[in-house]
């Protein structure tokens, strides 16, 4: 499997998006971040399709004669999918080695695991239910027992046992994750944002579970949000949203949003 990402080698001093949004009318009819930036959906525990997706950036960036990459994943790495654990390990290190460069913003599903350790007895039966079996699975815990008995210890156990089974600092990488990224007019998210509210007044729920109005009313400030969290069919480029989560756990089909500051973008998919 690629093990770096060589067209990001050597980058490492990458400047990060401004905080400033473009001032001519003209620029916000599409997204035009201040770098080239590439915006990963779900990955939902594919370890292998992450790895394919990262040779087709790879490749797209050594096409396009791309400078100055960002590589921006919207969230919900674990659940689902078979290797959540190795998924996230990939991911903790990609921000390590590149570290101005590649930004993993929180999920949903990484908000629930956290509230699982948190208080396990309370929140694992959701989380097991919508996916937590297989990061516990990831992790070698069986989680079929647990819910099958139901009982407050036992989910408190299993908490322990996945505490224990994390990489040092694992947790504290999670916790510490944002919630939105920005460059120029681009935002990326996880699910999606209030269109009567600024950008940077968004609550932490609405963007980690959506709001009902995001894929209805356009926004008016010119803000394009790049999102996943709603599996879609193919991705969506409308309206000021692109819509990234292809469902890569269940389809095979992980998908990327290739953006470049002049207005043109590409999608690739595994």
């Amino acid at each position: 499997m690629l093990r770096s990402v060589r067209s990001l080698l050597g980058r490492k001093d990458l400047s990060k998006g401004s905080p400033d949004m473009p001032e001519e009318p003209g620029d916000i009819d599409c997204p035009k971040p201040d770098v080239a930036t590439y915006v990963v959906g779900d990955i939902h525990g594919r370890a292998d399709l992450l790895e394919l997706l990262l040779s087709l950036i790879d490749a797209h960036i050594g096409g396009t004669a791309t400078s100055d990459p960002h590589l921006v994943f919207v969230g919900d790495y674990i659940d689902h999918g078979p290797d959540s654990a190795e998924t996230l390990a990939r991911l903790r290190e990609l921000t390590r080695d590149f570290a101005s460069s590649v930004v993993c913003l929180m999920g949903n599903h990484e908000r629930m695991m956290l509230d699982f350790l948190a208080d396990p007895a309370t929140r694992g039966p959701r989380w097991l239910r919508e996916g937590g079996a297989a990061t516990l699975w990831s992790f070698r815990i069986d989680a079929e027992p647990i819910l099958a008995s139901g009982r407050p210890e036992d989910f408190r156990e299993a908490a322990r046992r996945l505490e224990g089974a994390m990489p040092e600092g694992l947790r504290d990488w999670l916790a510490g994750l944002p919630l939105s990224w920005r460059s120029g007019n681009l935002w990326a998210v996880h699910a999606g944002a209030d269109p009567a509210h600024p950008m940077d007044a968004q609550s932490s729920r609405v963007l980690l579970w959506g709001h009902p109005e995001f894929e209805a009313v356009p926004r008016a400030d010119g803000s394009w949000i790049a999102y996943g969290h709603t599996e879609m069919e193919r991705p969506v480029y409308e309206d000021g949203r692109i819509a990234l989560d292809t469902g890569a756990w269940r389809t095979g089909r992980l998908t990327a949003c290739a953006l470049r500051p002049d207005g043109q973008h590409d999608f690739l998919q595994t």
